[in-house]
């Protein structure tokens, strides 16, 4: 079955271009013309697996859509591209905090829409020469499934939580700098001054819970994840 992608846009010539030239790669598309019509779709699991979501809508900001996908835990994994004539820095920063996992700025061209759909998607698959499953106590990470365990308690993460969280446990012992992080994680800039790497830490650790002063921050620098020390 082809790929199932939700179009988020108030202006109803563009939603229908989007998904004429989306369906012409393969793709399958649903439209909605609002941020609750989008959040209604999403809670009916149409097995969609993106959501291209406009900054601007008319009854609430596609931010604050992003923002209630990643709390849901039926959404919390979908993958989400905003499009927006937004183009200042400090847009992309806001939307890539609030969950979004890439920001394409209107215009563009469909071929670029395309590859950044498919990069997006390709982040949520494994690829054969990875590692499927992960084990360094008290941490278990499932690539394939997008599931992780601490200690055999289930975590419910976003995308991009799972990320970094998944780049922390295959580079324990390695200090990782917020530029690093910000580049492999993000695919930002690695130059950018934001706090998006700092606010997406504090959250992964207040959800990790026990397994939270595992990750050290290093000062002036970034982070680093200590394995846990066997019981003796």
């Amino acid at each position: 079955m082809s790929t199932h992608i939700l179009i988020v846009e108030d202006e109803p010539e563009l939603a229908e271009t989007l998904s004429y030239n989306l369906c012409k790669e393969g793709f399958r598309t649903t439209i909605c013309h609002s941020g609750l019509d989008a959040l209604k779709v999403i809670e009916q699991d149409l097995d969609l697996s993106l959501v291209l979501l406009d900054l601007m809508l008319p009854d609430m900001s596609g931010i604050e859509v992003c923002r209630q996908i990643r709390m849901s835990s039926k959404s919390s994994q979908l993958a989400v591209i905003m499009v927006t004539a937004r183009s200042e820095e400090i847009d992309r920063v806001i939307g890539f905090e609030a969950g979004a996992d890439d920001y394409v700025v209107k215009p563009f061209s469909a071929r670029e829409l395309v590859l950044r759909i498919h990069a997006v998607l390709r982040r949520g698959h494994v690829q054969d020469t990875e590692q499927v499953r992960i084990s360094l106590p008290p941490f278990v990470i499932d690539r394939a499934a997008h599931r992780v365990w601490v200690d055999d308690d289930e975590l419910v993460l976003t995308a991009l939580e799972f990320r970094l969280l998944t780049t922390l446990v295959t580079r324990y012992s390695q200090v990782q700098t917020r530029a690093r992080l910000l580049e492999d994680v993000w695919d930002m800039d690695p130059n950018v001054n934001t706090r998006t790497v700092d606010k997406h830490v504090q959250r992964l650790r207040q959800k990790i819970g026990s397994a939270a002063d595992l990750i050290e921050t290093i000062r002036g620098v970034g982070y680093r994840l200590n394995p846990k020390e066997p019981d003796a």
